[in-house]
């Protein structure tokens, strides 16, 4: 911690003694708000605050920039073009002149080297321009170059007499994310840059210690005052690497030793119910009703459940499993082990079409053996309810099965020994709470999703978790061919559905759904759907969405499961959920506009029988290079796990769908999961090193990693206890 005395700063002259004595309160730079470093105030701190969320000095200190520029090099005017990054030159400004009215009213300033003309603009702060800059004087402008029209301006780009070339034009520079908002208050990324220098000047470029001299020492890194110097100020770019690494240390060690303390205690303070008899049930099932003989992956899944359960800790497990992998049969056989013990279990799904289908999948494993299984979604009428409740209340039923009207306050289980929750993301981690909140004793735990994660990811969001993968497949199943077509190809797709049609089988079509465009994509929908009723008249075609309502959207759905309908269009509500075995042909529209692993899910909807299956991918002939590249993936390959890593690439971990555990993203400031999994893995070993030696972090040598934890995750409720 380092302290600063509030007067300094502060302006408030009731802080100061009037003999010249200072009043001393101590804070930390965590603690002190920003309003109160040179040149900031209130405005500038509250805009700082809504647009970045940086309130204190430390806020600023840890707002990293996202990279950083060699601005040794001067363009010419003549070299710039409008698709180019940060560039710089060096000129003067040949005339102001004001164009437009109102709010479209701007500011164009013409600016020459000589070698050609580009224009400057301003759409804010107008007067203060021309009041500071003058024509004919020779300035260094630095800024980003964009294409309007047949020219290429930049608007509201950092301007310094050219005098000042030392200082702003030499080595690496630091680029800051501004929003527009920041951008029209002057708060540029060379004004944040500025208030980086005041503030570490301010603290005379000392900043506390964060990790242990023995940490720092076994790794030989640098200081944290050098590290924090470095990434805003590098003096090499050598300085600046190894700034970057120690940096990334710091953040993702505190990250995982928070996780991994709150693992321990859990398993400290829940005991679980030991489920050491494996019984009639178990064996019974296992012996004469397993359909087909389990993958590799699948035995050492159960292995991996079982010592769990029997260890008299509570389990909680994450199962990961591709879409078809056989995640439902393996946590069936996990409620089986609680029924042998004398238990029950509960399976909840997102959706009651997904609750349904587990209830009919489950009933069909287990036929006529003497295991009640039974289903309680809200649409479980009054009497049905009346008689289902107080057999679950007596333990006459052994697994019951439903959405989240499991979690009602009506509803009290005899026993509850285990909980599976499948597609976990789509529940919110205070409802699974309430599961186990009315039980007398912890239930073991297994959530489930067929959304592959990362492994760095995983570590980081679910490393409170054990992880079991299923990354075998079932055998019979046939890989899913998927080919990408142009929307100007149209009739040579609707022929390879016909043909298919024939063959007996079913088809989906998915249409994008994205909130900002909603009604035009509805009407996109609406349309792709009489296309295809239009194209298929022969064929019955049914549609599915969200604006619909759940009885009528449930019936359709029901009329595609049962095979009345041959062609099911719809949006992404089919996302997760229905298993079609007929079903053999996915088709994307518009594939352009889905993330890759929401093309991953749409596309395991199809392949769950024995006969091949296909997805086409469709999007229009103009595709960015990243979309291109998206798209080339899922026509390579069917292993979710790397079409997860391609996906934490291309996009971050901050934007993955389907990955949040307790509703806080994953905001990380200068790691990158894709690209840092070494130093997380240092990271997570030299936490758990610490953490078995001292789990409660109680000795004197690490009263800096508990006060340090204590900071950073002040504002975070515990969800470790009740995930």
């Amino acid at each position: 911690m380092i302290y600063l005395p509030i007067c300094q700063f502060s302006g408030n002259p009731y802080l100061c003694l009037s003999n010249g004595l200072q009043f001393v309160i101590n804070v930390t730079i965590g603690e002190r708000n920003i309003m109160y470093l040179p040149g900031v105030g209130p405005k500038r701190a509250e805009l700082l605050k809504k647009e970045v969320d940086v309130v204190s000095f430390e806020d600023l200190l840890y707002y990293f920039p996202y990279k950083h520029i060699d601005r040794s090099r001067f363009y010419r005017v003549s070299e710039i073009t409008g698709d180019m990054p940060y560039i710089q030159l060096k000129g003067r400004i040949v005339f102001f002149d004001t164009v437009g009215e109102g709010r479209k009213k701007r500011l164009i300033g013409k600016f020459t080297d000589d070698t050609g003309t580009i224009d400057l603009v301003w759409f804010q702060g107008l007067k203060y321009i021309t009041d500071k800059y003058r024509p004919g004087t020779e300035y260094i402008v630095f800024g980003r170059p964009k294409a309007f029209g047949h020219s290429v301006n930049i608007s509201h780009p950092e301007i310094d007499p050219v005098e000042n070339a030392p200082q702003v034009a030499s080595g690496l520079t630091p680029l800051y994310h501004t929003t527009e908002l920041m951008k029209k208050a002057f708060l540029h990324s060379r004004a944040i840059q500025d208030m980086q220098y005041t503030l570490l000047s301010t603290l005379d470029w000392q900043i506390p210690e964060t990790l242990p001299e023995a940490i720092v020492t076994h790794f030989q890194m640098m200081s944290v005052s050098e590290a924090i110097k470095n990434i805003h100020f590098p003096e090499s770019a050598q300085a600046l690497q190894a700034a970057q690494q120690r940096l990334k240390f710091d953040e993702l060690f505190y990250i995982q030793l928070n996780i991994l303390r709150t693992a321990t205690l859990r398993r400290n303070k829940l005991s679980g119910v030991a489920f050491r008899r494996v019984g009639d049930a178990f064996h019974t099932f296992y012996r004469d009703y397993l359909p087909f003989r389990l993958t590799g992956a699948q035995q050492r899944v159960l292995r991996e459940i079982h010592v769990d359960m029997k260890s008299g800790q509570q389990m909680n497990r994450l199962l990961q499993g591709d879409v078809g992998s056989g995640k439902t049969l393996v946590a069936l056989m996990a409620m089986l082990l609680a029924v042998d013990n004398g238990f029950q279990a509960c399976m909840m799904a997102p959706t009651e079409i997904l609750a349904n289908q587990h209830l009919a999948t489950v009933k069909e494993f287990l036929k006529d053996m003497d295991v009640r299984v039974e289903l309680l979604t809200g649409s479980t009428t009054k009497k049905q309810r009346s008689a289902l409740l107080p057999a679950v209340a007596s333990g006459e039923v052994d697994i019951l099965i439903g959405t989240h009207a499991l979690i009602e306050e009506t509803v009290v289980f005899k026993a509850l020994g285990m909980a599976v929750i499948d597609e976990q993301h789509r529940f919110g981690v205070a409802q699974r709470s309430r599961l186990w909140v009315k039980n007398q004793f912890v239930p073991h735990v297994l959530v489930m999703t067929a959304t592959p994660i990362p492994r760095t990811l995983a570590m980081t969001l679910y490393g409170d978790l054990d992880v079991s993968v299923i990354d075998e497949l079932p055998p019979g199943r046939k890989p899913i061919k998927t080919v990408h077509r142009y929307d100007t190809k149209k009739a040579a797709v609707y022929e390879f559905l016909r043909s298919e049609i024939r063959k007996g089988r079913q088809v989906y079509v998915v249409y994008p759904l994205i909130e900002e465009s909603e009604n035009l994509d509805y009407k996109n929908l609406e349309e792709g759907f009489e296309t295809f009723k239009k194209v298929f008249p022969e064929y019955r075609v049914c549609m599915v969405h969200g604006r619909m309502k759940a009885k009528e959207k449930d019936a359709e759905m029901q009329r595609f499961v049962g095979g009345e309908a041959h062609i099911l269009v719809a949006t992404t509500v089919i996302e997760v959920g229905v298993n079609v075995p007929n079903a053999s042909v996915m088709v994307i529209e518009s594939a352009e506009r889905f993330g890759l692993a929401q093309l991953h899910q749409l596309r395991g909807r199809v392949g769950r029988g024995a006969e091949q299956s296909y997805c086409i991918l469709i999007s229009s002939y103009k595709l960015s290079n990243e979309t291109r590249k998206r798209l080339e993936i899922m026509v390579r390959t069917n292993n979710g796990f790397e079409i997860a890593e391609e996906d934490l690439k291309l996009r971050g971990a901050g934007d993955l769908e389907g990955t949040q555990q307790s509703g806080d993203g994953l905001f990380l400031k200068i790691a990158n999961l894709a690209h840092d999994g070494e130093i997380l893995q240092h990271a997570r070993r030299t936490a758990q090193k610490i953490l078995d030696n001292d789990p409660d972090l109680t000795k004197p040598e690490h009263k800096l990693l508990r006060d340090r934890l204590s900071s950073l995750f002040r504002r975070k409720m515990n969800w470790g206890l009740i995930s």
